[in-house]
């Protein structure tokens, strides 16, 4: 038997409960270290990792799909790819999340704006499609493209990229009860409308991309992006297009958790896509595809919360388009890819003030999401951005490959040639463990609801 902790990061401390269960076991979502703070955190060996998948004209069944690989070293399908879960068409599948108890996988399309809810509990190696979200739209009052799944108590939080007027940036957070049934939506400030928020620079955009919460502090952050008029659009096409290269996000916005009330409008040029909270602090990072840019978002002791530039991500004039990132479980590195050049970057942020640069690996073509195990020895990355923003021909190589890394060089595990297995394009990667569920779980939604309970929503 085998000592596993699991960790919860509370309103007000860290709570960390040991369990014992069959072995060590690790779990994801984006990745392990940027897991929603109201779920149990499992720390040691993944089991699996779900790759959530872009279906290709002429590949396969064409259709998106849920890709499960073997991620255990002791077994041996190690490496290979042993479950796929189709659902029907080409949906533009992107990011996915967790609910709070672990059960179920959200993972949702940008252009159809379908959500499907996988059952990754009854057996993680053969999650199953349970339910779909097809009236999103409708129910949310006019919010297109379903983003991050970000899991509160009994809830997850949805944020959008666009709306069915005007099909533009402008868009909302979506809340849902984990049962899948629509709760309300909460528009972003603009200019014309602050909902009471301060704005702090020239931009109120009302555009949206990521979300991430910060309990201790009563505080949600979201950043900004593109509309589906861009995100659907050719990449090289709408890079000649002036009009459009002016439809990008440049803020992002810290909110009151419980109430959902904006509070502040920080300007953050050049398209603040994902966002990373640190653990052990009371803080985020965000970086910028546009300006190359690493940006802290944190509390000062005069000017309350507010956002600051603390770092550069390789030569801001070539625009190698910084996507995808992940913080270290214990606040001092982040993992930063960058797509143009197909390469990661290791920055050290001990000082979040000041990112150094410590070291840059290439990965492949191109490169997007990633995700870090716990302990930090073991690193996934997939290789799609959007259907219509990948490389073409012989560029456009889609992949899940993991590496070991040692604390000074990455060697590499295993990788999946997503084209050559006739799968699509590999996007999103979320890790699980089939001990998840073996062990003495009841204990895990007392806990959420505990931490629930100290929450205040006046």
């Amino acid at each position: 038997m085998s000592y596993t902790t699991l960790r919860y990061r509370g309103t007000s401390t860290l709570i960390i409960l040991g369990i014992l269960s069959a072995g060590l076991v690790g779990l994801a979502q984006a990745d392990e270290t940027c897991v929603s703070p109201y779920s149990p955190k499992i720390l040691g060996q993944e089991d699996v990792a779900y790759v959530w998948t872009l279906g290709v004209e002429g590949i396969g069944d064409e259709q998106d799909k849920l890709v499960t690989v073997d991620t255990n070293p002791d077994s041996t399908n190690f490496g290979q790819v042993i479950h796929t879960v189709s659902v029907g068409g080409r949906n533009e599948a992107h990011h996915s999340g967790y609910t709070d108890d672990r059960r179920h996988l959200w993972a949702g399309g940008l252009d159809t704006s379908k959500i499907f809810i996988f059952d990754v509990h009854s057996d993680p190696a053969a999650p199953k499609l349970e339910k779909v979200v097809e009236d999103f739209v409708k129910a949310s009052g006019g919010v297109v493209g379903p983003h991050s799944f970000f899991a509160l108590p009994g809830r997850m939080m949805i944020s959008g990229l666009s709306n069915n007027a005007d099909h533009g940036g402008r868009t909302a957070l979506v809340e849902y009860t984990n049962d899948g049934e629509y709760v309300e939506t909460y528009w972003l400030p603009t200019d014309d409308n602050l909902q009471g928020a301060e704005k702090t620079g020239n931009y109120a955009d009302g555009y949206g991309y990521d979300v991430r919460f910060l309990p201790a502090k009563n505080i949600m952050v979201t950043t900004s992006f593109t509309g589906w008029s861009n995100y659907m659009m050719d990449f090289g096409k709408m890079l000649t297009d002036e009009e459009a290269m002016k439809r990008f996000g440049n803020t992002a916005v810290v909110w009151d958790l419980h109430k959902r009330q904006p509070l502040k409008v920080f300007d953050v040029p050049g398209a603040p896509l994902e966002i990373r909270c640190a653990w052990g602090n009371n803080y985020c990072f965000t970086t910028t595809a546009l300006t190359s840019k690493i940006w802290l978002i944190y509390e000062h002791r005069e000017q309350g919360w507010t956002a600051k530039e603390v770092g550069t991500i390789g030569d801001p004039s070539q625009i190698p388009l910084p996507v995808a990132f992940s913080i270290s479980s214990d606040d001092r590195f982040l993992w930063v890819n960058t797509f143009m050049d197909g390469s990661t970057r290791l920055f050290d942020v001990s000082n979040p003030f000041e990112a150094k640069l410590v070291e840059t690996f290439k990965i492949g073509s191109q490169v997007n999401m990633v995700s870090q195990s716990w302990d930090g020895t073991r690193l996934y990355f997939s290789s799609s951005l959007l259907g219509n923003w990948d490389k073409k021909d012989d560029q456009d190589e889609q992949f899940l490959k993991m590496y070991r890394w040692d604390g000074e060089k990455l060697s590499k595990g295993f990788e999946i040639d997503f084209y050559e297995q006739k799968l699509g394009r590999a996007h999103l990667i979320t890790l699980n463990a089939r001990a998840l569920f073996d062990g003495n779980m009841a204990s895990v939604p007392a806990m959420t609801g505990a931490l629930a309970a100290t929450r205040s929503d006046d």
